[in-house]
């Protein structure tokens, strides 16, 4: 990570170009953060050049040489791109790539632990995003604090219990804004679960620094159990889950704990009760070694709320009449196939796997049969089908459907297969190509979880972490893009990498904080198109955090801990 003042030295140093209403564009664009040493090492450039060198920082010694290639035409940014590859580099260190006598890119660096740090920020971000307690931590300087919030969360008016109040504290704020909400929460804790699943032993090496270090759960798992313990408020007694909770409209810009505005529970709706149910589920099997008693109370919800949701197959939307906060509701349409089984689909897998009842592990498989077995190419809160398609295609329970594992297994390949060769048909090796929507920065993170299950899913079981792969490549060319190289030059974390963004959509961003963003945090990104990004506050469409973002840039940096599990 570069220090302010050495990025802005070297900004000076840098040609900038504008399009009409984006941000300005560095000409050289790589892993401001850097790179693993082994693993493969390309620019973009958007200068026609021949030979380009990298330089050592502390002396200025020229460490590496090599021939510019291309240039390759993006029909996105509409530019003529060249390509500096510089993967040779092994030594760890501090660099610059420059192109002779036109320019010199950010700073980076080259380090087995390379991601260590970022995966501490980023995870860091959700300690800063409690709610329902106090918050301090130093980064870089800058103690990012505020006081204890939303004490009163919440009140019954809207789901029956009239105007009383019903605890509903804990949890996290769930982006800009300070409301919590149970469909956002499904795919954020299900990422974060997924990680640990996958890459608990190299996860459990990174203190966090929490108020809990040192107890009886490890770091990361006490962090996603004060988002659980709110989770847990959100079951009605009959089984049914609220939506969110929520102030009727979205406050103002100011910390915390001055937002005192009521906050009420809203109406129960189906995908808010299936992700409830494989959130409990799945933290029932994952809690038990460290906490029984919160296992058991975990899977006990669980099971009352599988009850109420086969007690209730037709699609049921929450009623948020009145509200104008976050809606996160399901295109019916498009996700209704026996009662929204995007949904659905993934609470039974996770309670079949936490339980091994038949009855689940039958309701499972039929909607697998239903959706086809199919893993989408890209998904988020609306599309949770693809972490039950996980849990059920890596199960080592008996009785699955051998068929069906193997329709799962080739669809998975075939989904993952289609990532990389977005990646590689794409000029910055983004491995979502062209597809650009509200967050789609957390949808290119998101592809790991896809990428790396492929990688699992063709290599032996006790190695399939230990080497590089098509695969794992990938996933790195994920984090490239977003620490620098994209479109902008720039990394799209807060706190991390070169030019990071300033002025993200977070009300906790006034006053002592106005040009000191709370780090750890991944902004949305270019929406529609890739040279429509500001680093603008107000701009809510492209530079607003949110938790799904960062579960996803969570799991990615996961896969990179240095403990022998990373490229190197």
């Amino acid at each position: 990570m570069a220090a302010v003042s050495i990025a802005l030295v070297t900004l000076l140093l840098l040609p900038i170009h504008r399009t009409e209403g984006a941000e300005a564009s560095l000409p050289i664009r790589l892993n401001t953060v850097g790179y693993l040493p082994g693993a493969e090492k390309q620019a973009s450039i958007a200068l026609p050049g021949t030979n380009f060198t990298v330089i050592r920082r502390s002396d200025g010694a020229t460490v590496f040489q090599g021939k510019i290639t291309g240039p390759i035409w993006d029909p996105q940014t509409r530019e003529r791109l060249y390509t500096a590859d510089f993967s040779k580099l092994k030594q760890p260190g501090d660099y610059q790539l420059e192109v002779p006598g036109l320019a010199r890119s950010a700073p980076f660096h080259v380090a087995a632990d390379v991601y260590r740090e970022p995966f501490y920020v980023v995870m860091r971000g959700f300690y800063l995003w409690r709610c329902g307690t106090a918050v301090s931590a130093t980064y870089q300087g800058t103690t990012f604090a505020h006081d204890i919030c939303h004490t009163n969360d919440a009140w019954l008016d809207y789901v029956g219990g009239g105007h009383t109040q019903k605890d509903g504290t804990k949890g996290w704020h769930d982006a800009g804004d300070y409301n919590k909400y149970v469909v956002n929460a499904g795919i954020t804790v299900g990422s974060l679960f997924r990680a640990w699943e996958d890459f608990g032993p190299q996860i459990q090496t990174v203190r966090l620094d929490l108020p809990e270090s040192g107890g009886a759960l490890p770091d990361f798992l006490a962090e996603i159990k004060w988002e659980m313990d709110w989770v847990l408020t959100m079951q009605a007694p009959d089984g049914s889950v609220y939506h969110k909770l929520s102030t009727i409209h979205f406050g103002n810009f100011i910390p915390p704990e001055a937002e005192t505005t009521d906050r009420y529970f809203t109406p129960w709706g189906s995908e808010a009760t299936a992700d409830f149910v494989a959130m409990t589920a799945q933290a029932a099997r994952i809690f038990r070694p460290y906490d029984p008693a919160f296992a058991d109370r975990c899977l006990q919800a669980a099971q009352l709320s599988y009850r109420f949701l086969q007690a209730h197959p037709e699609y049921h939307q929450a009623d948020q009449a009145g509200f104008t906060t976050g809606l996160y509701e399901i295109n019916v349409p498009n996700h209704r196939l026996n009662g929204a089984p995007q949904n659905r689909l993934w609470a039974a897998a996770e309670l079949w796997e936490t339980t091994g009842s038949p009855d689940v592990l039958h309701d499972l498989e039929a909607r697998v049969k239903t959706v086809h077995g199919q893993v989408s190419l890209d998904f988020d809160w609306d599309e949770t089908k693809d972490l039950g398609l996980l849990t059920y295609l890596f199960s080592e329970r008996s009785g699955r459907d051998p068929a069906l594992v193997k329709l799962v297994r080739k669809n998975l390949l075939a989904t993952a297969d289609k990532i990389v060769q977005d990646g590689q048909h794409d000029a910055y090796a983004r491995p979502l190509g062209s597809r650009y929507y509200w967050g789609d920065n957390g949808g290119v993170a998101r592809q790991a979880i896809i990428l790396i299950a492929a990688d699992r899913a063709t290599r032996h079981k006790i190695s399939w972490f230990s080497s590089r792969s098509v695969y794992r490549d990938t996933c790195l060319d994920a984090l490239n893009h977003l620490f620098g190289r994209n479109y902008y030059g720039r990394s799209f974390v807060t706190g991390l990498g070169f030019q990071p963004p300033m002025h993200p959509h977070d009300r906790r961003d006034m006053g002592e904080y106005l040009n000191h963003p709370w780090p750890g945090y991944l902004v949305g990104g270019a929406n529609p198109k890739a040279t429509d990004w500001h680093d603008q506050q107000s701009d809510f469409r492209t530079n607003e955090i949110a938790l799904n973002w960062n579960s996803a840039l969570v799991y990615a940096l996961a896969i990179f801990l240095a403990n022998g599990a990373g490229t190197s």
